[in-house]
């Protein structure tokens, strides 16, 4: 990750971290939505009006910010990978594919590219790919938090948990709900699901699949993120780039 990365979209031929090696992963961005508030402020001409009443309607200016941020810096991303103006970007959901309700997977329609974002504590990330992803960025909460919350998750992982000291599971409860929420999104149905269902690991490692490829990503200390790439056979389009801010 580099330090003080800019909102826009680095020209074609600028040096970029490696992305990490997920088959299928175009692109990793990550950054602190209080660096580039300003800029995103000044940019938010390029939302529609879907993402414009939904700036409008925070009350807390950190919120709007992280909101604001993610969104221009997704359609920056997105105009780049489309060779089209950010503000041209027709962004629609797919159904749920749990209730065939409007709020499954994000979609540019009749595009290829697949896509993810998150924000939470001022942190911002967001991926790009060929085969449908989900990122999820979390803070870590307390021990009381996950006392309380920790119920909701598949029986094995509240098994895993329990078997650690209390000092250790909020951290390893960060990394299994991050990791769920990243699958969740990925496959369109977000947290409409039953927690219980899916089982992504509360260990040092991420459940495997058959399916998923599921990966954990340094971020911020205290916080967790992960993310989650559909896996298909051979002729897949290996990883690319990355664009990231580091912690500082």
């Amino acid at each position: 990750m580099q330090e003080d990365t800019p909102i826009d979209v680095p020209a074609a031929g600028t040096e970029r971290p490696a992305a990490p090696p997920l088959t299928g992963l175009e692109l990793l961005w990550s950054g602190r939505a209080s660096s580039h508030a300003e800029d995103a402020a000044a940019h938010r001409h390029l939302l529609d009006a879907d993402e414009s009443a939904r700036v409008a309607a925070f009350r807390r200016s950190v919120d709007r910010d992280a909101y604001t941020v993610a969104h221009v810096a997704l359609r920056r991303l997105l105009g780049e990978r489309l060779g089209r103006p950010p503000e041209a970007i027709t962004l629609a959901r797919e159904p749920c594919t749990h209730c065939g309700g409007p709020h499954g997977r994000p979609v540019v329609p009749g595009n290829d590219v697949h896509f993810s974002l998150s924000h939470s504590g001022g942190l911002v990330m967001i991926a790009l790919a060929v085969l449908p992803v989900g990122v999820d960025v979390e803070g870590v909460p307390d021990l009381d938090t996950v006392t309380e919350v920790a119920a909701q998750l598949h029986p094995a992982e509240r098994k895993e948990l329990a078997a650690l000291p209390a000092e250790q599971r909020p951290a390893a409860f960060a990394g299994c709900w991050t990791r769920k929420e990243a699958l969740l999104k990925a496959t369109g149905v977000g947290l409409n699901e039953d927690l219980s269902l899916t089982y992504v690991g509360a260990g040092v490692q991420p459940a495997t699949s058959a399916d998923w490829l599921l990966a954990d990503l340094p971020t911020d200390p205290g916080f967790a993120a992960a993310i989650a790439v559909h896996l298909t056979g051979p002729g897949a389009r290996p990883h690319a780039t990355s664009v990231a801010e580091k912690a500082r």
